[in-house]
């Protein structure tokens, strides 16, 4: 499905990804972990195409010199020069980390705003589909999203990112500041979006544990560079992963 190879991001002289290979086959689910500032979000922006919008306004206003370097291919497709908007339609959509929702909207309308590149058919059965996955979401569409909990909101980022048809969902921190029941029904509906909508899954998480079950693929990130990639038990096996990362 897509597949990117020697990453590297400066943002002026900062090395904020350094020389990182990824693969994420067709509905696979693929973990992505490590600390704050190890160089999860710049490599999720990198794959969805945001850093390239970062680079432009960045450019605009003579602020920091962003400079990219390697290749993304979406099914062997290059597609690294592609902005946001147009990798978007390729079916790669991001949900970003602390949600970023339209406060003032109401739920309806931030799913609405998901699905501007849906038919109409299609937008009615994601919409019952996501309610469906989430069925708190049904009682709170007519609330402004900015009075919603954390747990709602992220429900909510997460249902208007399937409001847009992805292909591949590549999710930015999405247990962040939850509790644990909330964190169990977001594991729950990343199964459940493997399964029923054959959608291939990148999920970015500093703790891993709660994601690690549902992920067939999984990179380490340090520093910017991927200093461990495997399988979940290959990480499990691995006594300073286990320690750093799983809390065990």
């Amino acid at each position: 499905m897509i597949a990117a190879r020697g990453l590297m991001v400066f943002f002026e002289n900062v090395l904020a990804l350094n020389d990182v290979s990824l693969d994420c086959g067709a509905q696979q689910v693929v973990g992505v972990f490590g600390a704050n500032g190890a160089g999860k979000s710049t490599l999720m922006h990198a794959l969805s195409g945001v850093v390239l919008d970062v680079q432009y306004k960045e450019r605009v206003r003579g602020g920091e010199r962003v400079t990219l370097f390697g290749e993304v291919l979406c099914e062997g497709r290059p597609i690294q020069d592609l902005p946001a908007h147009r990798r978007a339609r390729l079916g790669i959509v991001l949900c970003p980390e602390r949600r970023r929702l339209f406060a003032e909207s109401s739920v309806r309308e931030n799913l609405a705003i998901g699905a501007h590149l849906a038919t109409r058919a299609q937008a009615r059965e994601a919409l019952e589909y996501v309610l469906e996955l989430f069925p708190a979401l049904r009682a709170l569409l007519r609330r402004p999203a900015g009075f919603l909990s954390g747990g709602e909101q992220q429900m909510t980022a997460i249902a208007r990112a399937l409001m847009a048809q992805p292909r591949l969902l590549l999710l930015d921190e999405p247990l962040l500041g939850l509790a644990p029941a909330v964190q169990a029904a977001i594991v729950r509906a990343i199964a459940d979006i493997r399964a029923r909508r054959r959608t291939s899954v990148i999920v970015a998480e500093q703790y891993a544990r709660p994601i690690l079950p549902q992920v067939d693929h999984a990179y380490v990130l340090e520093n910017g560079t991927a200093v461990v990639t495997g399988t979940p038990r290959e990480l499990m096996d691995n006594p300073d992963v286990r320690a750093a990362y799983f809390g065990t």
